[in-house]
């Protein structure tokens, strides 16, 4: 039975077709499926088991790190593994760690199955990227898994507090089982291995290894301060007087903001450079999170929340094609992307820390933090900056690198 969700060796698979470039996207949706609404789950967590929103953080964290660990590993090794089987384990990593979790109370308990589902949905971040990258336009392939990924998230997002109210935590997990498992039919629609990979003419890398290390540094603390501000969203809203739903509505709102923020980057691309538009979108996500430092009434919450999310998927694209610019073969990216990954999950794990040593739910340090860091990131990617100002080296398109945020 199992061998029939596999493709024929014999039979070669187009990597082009509808078919497989639909099953990829999808797949690159289960890789994100539960981070992508972090904000609403984390506020399941509170409100169905009453966990301390510390707690919770702790939980979300323990996901992350499974999710990077897989990311990391996966680097190394996913070129000398068939990919349709990997995804099989894969997968079934991830619909086991969802569905123990239903009825878990405990929080340590809850934590290592969250880092099962989270060791399971990460190998759906580093084997779709590798498969869409041998399209004939991953370009616009990339930008297809931006844009689904973040219209999953903003209706995932608007219908969690329903969700929570009507079947609960434990219904929105079995949903994260379910929609893990759908994918386990789409295996047999996706490439074997990198037979079709094209070797891209090798540039010379020009840059120092300083240099390196101040934008690999940056890309983990850019990424740790997203993970503190996104894993307590949904609880900032709420700790306001806001409404569940009301709440919902903005990040709801924010995540097609974010579809707007990352096609903006790629039509500036090309055209006024790096610095100003990777200045405007760090600093200005810090500035969005400082609004709510001060009293959070439905309006400030609002323009925060936007402003975060737009200028977010503006840098992201330009940070990866800002890594991709060292001419190194790829080692930057995929260094840059598995931090990316390892930032994802300390954030969660410093916010729930702040939280405890605070002793109160006002949220002010959390933010603080992540509005210190975002600002930190900016200062170690200055040198990567000036480097690569006068450099004419060709980078991958932004359009396609975004896909990879």
């Amino acid at each position: 039975m199992i061998k029939l969700l596999f493709s024929d060796e014999a039979n070669k698979l187009d990597v082009n077709s509808t078919r497989s470039i639909a099953a990829i996207i999808y797949l690159a949706v289960v890789g994100v499926c539960v981070f992508i609404v972090q904000p609403g789950f984390v506020q399941g967590l509170v409100e169905s088991l009453g966990l301390t929103p510390e707690q919770a953080g702790y939980i979300a964290s323990a996901e992350m790190w499974g999710l990077a660990a897989t990311t990391i590993v996966l680097n190394f090794f996913a070129g000398r593994f068939d990919w349709q089987k990997l995804t099989f384990w894969f997968l079934l990593t991830a619909v086991i760690g969802n569905l123990a979790s239903i009825g878990q109370k405990d929080p340590l308990t809850l934590g290592l199955f969250r880092t099962l589902a989270g060791i399971g949905m990460g190998g759906m971040i580093s084997l779709p990227f590798a498969m869409m990258g041998l399209t004939k336009n991953p370009d616009r392939n990339f930008g297809l898994i931006v844009t689904w990924v973040l219209v999953y998230g903003a209706l995932g997002l608007f219908v969690m507090p329903l969700a929570l109210s009507t079947i609960q935590l434990d219904g929105v997990l079995f949903f994260f089982a379910v929609f893990c498992a759908g994918g386990i039919f789409l295996i047999r629609y996706l490439p074997k291995r990198a037979n079709d990979h094209v070797e891209q003419h090798q540039l010379t890398d020009h840059f120092s290894t300083t240099v390196k290390a101040s934008t690999l540094l940056a890309i983990l603390i850019f990424n740790s301060a997203i993970g503190i501000v996104w894993a307590y969203l949904f609880l900032v809203g709420t700790n306001a007087s806001l409404s569940e739903q009301s709440v919902a509505n903005v990040l709801t709102v924010s995540q097609f903001l974010g579809v707007a923020g990352a096609f903006l980057a790629a039509i500036l691309a090309a055209r006024i450079g790096r610095f100003i538009p990777l200045t405007i979108a760090v600093i200005g996500c810090s500035a969005g999170i400082s609004l709510l430092l001060s009293d959070v009434t439905y309006f400030l919450y609002s323009l925060a929340v936007y402003l975060f999310n737009f200028l977010w998927n503006i840098a992201q694209p330009y940070l990866l094609a800002l890594m991709a610019s060292f001419a190194d073969g790829g080692k930057m990216i995929v260094r840059g992307v598995a931090l990316q990954m390892v930032g994802f999950a300390v954030g969660p794990y410093i916010g729930a820390n702040l939280l405890r040593e605070s002793g109160t739910e006002m949220y002010d340090l959390v933010n603080l933090a992540g509005a210190v860091l975002f600002v930190l990131s900016w200062v170690f990617l200055l040198p990567a900056l000036k480097a690569q100002k006068n450099t004419s080296s060709v980078s991958p398109s932004v359009e396609e690198l975004e896909g990879l945020s």
